[in-house]
């Protein structure tokens, strides 16, 4: 009998208990293995969870856990930095391996966590850290092993995904888009790691490390979120053909990997822009299966209790069959020869929204200066023509460098045609790789 303490006792830590309580014959009857949920830990074992516990089972010691020689797997789902990372470190070197859904603590100190399992020869379960329900993590690192992966496009945070698509469908603001999320519990009250990019960014770092080999990167991202997002762009951006998601790309582009997180236009044909609400999506492109796609529940007790469950399963096999070697460690990148590419490095197609006055000329002065930092125009539209007025002038480019297109739009809102600060936003899609439906 494989014998599973729990830290944290929330949203997850009940999913997580119910799955092993509710459908523990499940699991034995399609793995053969006896798993035993022997305590939780939480700081309150008075709240009604709607779950009966087993007597005994509830504590509000966290060492009746870590420091238990009967237990085999931690399971940590407190959240937070500390003191869960004390917690696992400690676990891992009482011997007893660990799993978490604490996608922030493994982008920050992972490196570290992955060491001490290494040196202690236990394993580190990760797969409910990133997309809830979706398996990304096995994929990655069983299903699509024989494949140099080339990319990944993830639509990875479902409260920011949930207020683009009101605004899109609903035509909506941010603001009001945010309020209704925040109402039915998709937002948080402080919503800034969802709404900033940051979460998505914890996410990412995790997923590139298993894609390419590197090291736990998170300060290496390059990390916008979906505040300064406007209805007018997103209604341009459909009668350009395109959606605009939040998305979490990873790249391996000429020895470099690319990492970075914003708002990106993808035309509406993809199946990875039909992807609307709080799901969740994950598209692989690799050199020999091509092109994949992920789709479920990123979140939720259910879904992300689900998929903490199938880490023990595994985990728990190992113990039973190897006498507990290391699993889940041996993907976390030490490769030093991949370098991060610098968002000034990379390149994409651009949707700029020039704030222009309606006057003779002002497209030719603006597409001349894009002309001399070589970024070539694809398509443009103006609205609202006004003569002598400020109007919004959209243009679609082909593809273009980063460092180039900063510089042109420095130049640009410089000029005394231009009356605000240029909106823009990078564009995947038809002469970039993959997404295709």
């Amino acid at each position: 009998m494989i014998n599973v303490g729990i830290i944290g006792f929330g949203t997850v830590g009940t999913g997580t208990a119910k799955i092993l309580l509710e459908n523990n014959d499940v699991i034995e009857e399609k793995t053969g293995l006896q798993i035993n949920l022997q305590n939780i830990a939480d700081l309150d074992i008075e709240r009604d969870r709607g779950l009966k516990i087993p007597e005994g089972v509830l504590t509000r010691e966290v060492s009746d856990v870590i420091d238990n020689p009967d237990i085999h797997i931690v399971v940590e789902l407190m959240g937070g930095i500390q003191p869960a990372k004390d917690f696992i470190l400690r676990a891992l070197n009482n011997g007893k391996h660990v799993v978490t859904a604490n996608k922030a603590l493994l982008a920050t100190e992972g490196n570290e966590i992955f060491e001490a399992a290494e040196k202690n020869s236990v394993s580190v379960g990760i797969e409910a850290a990133v997309a809830g329900g979706i398996p990304i993590i096995k994929v990655l690192k069983e299903g699509l092993v024989a494949n140099r992966i080339l990319s990944i496009y993830g639509i990875i945070n479902g409260t920011s995904n949930y207020i683009l698509t009101k605004m899109t469908e609903d035509g909506i603001d941010f603001s009001d888009a945010l309020k209704e999320a925040q109402s039915l519990g998709y937002a948080e009250a402080d919503p800034t790691l969802d709404i900033e990019g940051f979460d998505t960014a914890h996410k990412l770092t995790i997923i590139s490390s298993l894609a390419f080999g590197i090291p736990l990167s998170y300060d290496k991202i390059h990390i916008e979120g979906i505040t300064k997002l406007t209805l007018q762009d997103i209604e341009f951006a459909g009668e350009l053909g395109y959606k605009i998601k939040l998305l979490a790309i990873t790249k391996s582009v000429n020895g470099e990997v690319e990492l970075r997180v914003h708002p990106t236009m993808i035309p509406e044909n993809y199946l990875i822009s039909k992807v609307d609400g709080v799901l969740n999506a994950v598209y692989v492109m690799g050199d020999a299966v091509g092109e994949t796609l992920y789709y479920g529940r990123g979140a939720g007790d259910m879904p992300t209790g689900s998929a903490v469950v199938s880490d023990i399963v595994e985990i728990a096999g190992d113990i039973k069959n190897k006498g507990g070697s290391s699993h889940g460690i041996e993907f976390i990148g030490k490769r030093s020869d991949l370098k991060i590419k610098a968002i000034g490095d990379i390149e994409s197609m651009y949707y700029f929204r020039f704030t222009a006055l309606d006057r003779p000329g002002v497209l030719s002065r603006i597409s001349g200066i894009l002309g001399n930092y070589n970024i070539g125009i694809a398509a443009v539209i103006q609205k609202g023509r006004r003569a002598g007025a400020a109007v919004p002038l959209v243009v679609l480019t082909h593809k273009a460098r980063e460092r180039d297109v900063q510089k042109a739009l420095q130049e640009i809102d410089r000029l005394d045609v231009v009356a605000d600060r240029t909106a823009f936003i990078r564009v995947e899609g038809e002469e970039t790789e993959g997404l295709n439906d």
